[in-house]
C-alpha cells in the first residue's frame, strides 16, 4: 500500500478522518494520551473507547476471535461496523474493561495512519454527549491546540453517520446501536454458516 502520509513519532494524540466521522485516537497501549482523550472530551471513565485497526491482523492481536466474529469481519470489514469482542487480558489491564470495540474503517487515509500507528483507541470529535463535528476547520478551531496534529479531509465520503455496533459473545450475536449495516444483513450472513 502507497503511503498517504508520515506519522511523526513524537505524535501522541492525532485527529482524522474515518468512513464515520472524524476521529481522536492514540496508540492502544499509550496509557497516558489515553487518560488525556478522556480529559479533553470530558468523558465519563466508564465509556470505553473503541479501537480502530487496519485489518483481521491488528484485530487479533487485541480481542478473542471466534468463527463467527471472523466471518463478520472478513464480510463487512472495511465499513461502518463497530464489534464488541473479549479483549485480550493484557488489553484488558491497560483499559480496565473486559471487552473492546473493534472497528476497521473504509477510508484510506486512516487506513494508512493505522497501518504505521498498529491499533488505536479512538472516539468521536465531540465534547462527551455532544453531536460528533464533521468540519475540518471546526475541529482544528475547537479541539486543534488540545492534540498533537490534526490530518486534512482527504476527499473520501463519509457517511457521517456512526457505525452498527454489534456485541458477540459465546457465538451469539445483539445488535446495540444499528446504523448502516443492519441486522437483517447480518443475520442473513450467517443464515449461510460459518
Amino acid at each position: 500500500m502507497k503511503k498517504q502520509c508520515k506519522i511523526d513519532s513524537s505524535w501522541k494524540i492525532i485527529i482524522f478522518p474515518t468512513d464515520t466521522v472524524y476521529g481522536i485516537g492514540c496508540k492502544i497501549t499509550d496509557e497516558n494520551s489515553i487518560k488525556k482523550i478522556y480529559e479533553i472530551k470530558h468523558r465519563p471513565k466508564d465509556k470505553p473507547l473503541a479501537c480502530l485497526c487496519a485489518n483481521l491482523e491488528q484485530i487479533n492481536q487485541i480481542a478473542i476471535l471466534d468463527k463467527v466474529a471472523k466471518k463478520i469481519i472478513k464480510n463487512f470489514m472495511p465499513g461502518a461496523l463497530t464489534l464488541i469482542l473479549r479483549a485480550r487480558d493484557y488489553i484488558g489491564k491497560i483499559t480496565g474493561f473486559e471487552t473492546i470495540g473493534v472497528r476497521i474503517p473504509n477510508n484510506k487515509l486512516a487506513l494508512d495512519i493505522l497501518q504505521q500507528n498498529g491499533p488505536m483507541l479512538t472516539t468521536s470529535v465531540n465534547e462527551s454527549g455532544q453531536v460528533s463535528m464533521t468540519d475540518y476547520h471546526e475541529i482544528v478551531k475547537n479541539f486543534g491546540d488540545k492534540v498533537d496534529f490534526v490530518f486534512k479531509p482527504n476527499g473520501e465520503k463519509s457517511s457521517k453517520k456512526p457505525s452498527t455496533v454489534l456485541k458477540i459473545e459465546s457465538g451469539k450475536i445483539d445488535i446495540l446501536r444499528e446504523g448502516e449495516i443492519s441486522l437483517q444483513m447480518i443475520e442473513n450472513l450467517l443464515k449461510k454458516g460459518v
